[in-house]
């Protein structure tokens, strides 16, 4: 009994450390030039908005969204920290309020790209935030094509730990049917 409980303990702890393995071989790269109907940006780290502004400005997708922003945040505001793009801003830039982590942000995103009908969408967060935003989104926005450009970053291991640990108990709850 206590042969086959160390095996089983053994086992888990190679696959986790696999899963872990193949989670930070999947971070999240930068996509330069490819094309989408649209660009959905998470707020929370630097460098996301003027990716998705940067793919806006090569035509690379229609329109932006940009879900998580504090809701006492404007259009104008939020314009005014990239003013070389405030035209971007002013036509092709929607600000979502009410998400407050990445389950909400694919829920606005999912509701988004279902009042504009789009087939495809560039995902814009952070390196290590890549594989469970992806996941949400994906599960949300069934037959949406969905591809990530990674903001580089360099996240510390406790930050990778925990993100992986995230990413594994939302699989799971996915995998049993909670939503």
């Amino acid at each position: 009994m206590i042969r086959r409980l160390f095996f089983l303990l053994v086992l888990l702890a190679l696959a986790w450390g696999a899963g872990f393995a193949l989670f930070l071989f999947s971070l999240g790269k930068p996509l330069g030039a490819h094309r989408t109907d649209a660009v959905v940006v998470l707020t929370g780290g630097p460098g996301r908005i003027q990716r998705g502004l940067d793919a806006l400005r090569r035509e690379d997708a229609r329109r932006m969204l940009v879900s998580g922003v504090n809701p006492d945040v404007r259009p104008r505001e939020l314009a005014a920290q990239f003013p070389a793009d405030r035209a971007l801003f002013r036509c092709c830039v929607d600000l979502g309020h009410e998400a407050v982590d990445t389950r909400s942000n694919a829920d606005e995103t999912g509701r988004w790209a279902r009042d504009h009908g789009y087939r495809s969408i560039r995902l814009v967060t952070s390196d290590w935030h890549m594989a469970r935003a992806r996941l949400e989104l994906r599960h949300v926005l069934q037959g949406v094509s969905i591809v990530g450009d990674g903001v580089p970053s360099r996240p510390g291991w406790r930050m990778l730990l925990r993100e992986y640990h995230k990413y594994l108990v939302r699989r799971g709850a996915l995998l049993l049917g909670v939503d």
